[in-house]
């Protein structure tokens, strides 16, 4: 008997490794197929019109704005229809003095109209009269318009309890500064 350690194959046949490999393990069976990983999910539709629609709204309501702004030198005046039209003219003498100020001056816009807020509503909650706002010229800004000035301008349009406001007189810092009349507390 001889002993062979090793069978080769035989010399007429090439030796293929995946033959031998399945040779090796034996018979198997095929697994079930598996599903498919999920696919990454469709980005949601946006809506071009309405973002376009939206940012034309936009656009308009900036020019709206800025057609009704305020210039550098424009001097501010308003009253509410229940007060006389000598009362104004009172008011942009300096014939009103103020007992209370506050002074806008190197604020951006969201710290004036929150300290503005403030302000008034202290103002008010201590029955005070008139009250002088300083927002400054708007000579130092980029823009054409003075920020402070028109902001101040419209929060005061806004508030029930202005009745009245008008640009300071010269020796009370002029365009630059603006008198309040408030309604008394209820």
């Amino acid at each position: 008997m001889t002993r062979k350690s090793h069978q080769s194959p035989p010399p007429d046949a090439p030796e293929d490794d995946a033959a031998l490999f399945r040779d090796a393990i034996g018979p198997v069976r095929e697994l079930p197929a598996s599903e498919l990983p999920p696919a990454k999910p469709r980005p949601k539709a946006a809506p071009r019109m309405a973002q376009r629609d939206e940012a034309e709204a936009m656009s308009e309501f900036r020019r709206a704005v800025t057609a009704d702004a305020l210039e550098a030198g424009d001097a501010l005046a308003y009253r509410r229809d229940t007060v006389p039209p000598r009362t104004l003219q009172r008011l942009r003498r300096g014939e009103f003095s103020a007992q209370e100020e506050l002074d806008l001056h190197w604020s951006d816009a969201r710290q004036a109209e929150a300290m503005l807020r403030e302000f008034l509503n202290h103002a008010r909650q201590h029955g005070i009269g008139c009250v002088r706002i300083i927002h400054g010229k708007g000579l130092n800004g980029d823009s054409k318009h003075p920020v402070l000035k028109n902001l101040v301008d419209r929060m005061l349009r806004h508030r029930a309890d202005v009745l009245a406001f008008a640009s300071a007189p010269a020796n009370q810092g002029g365009t630059g500064a603006v008198l309040v009349l408030l309604a008394a507390k209820r």
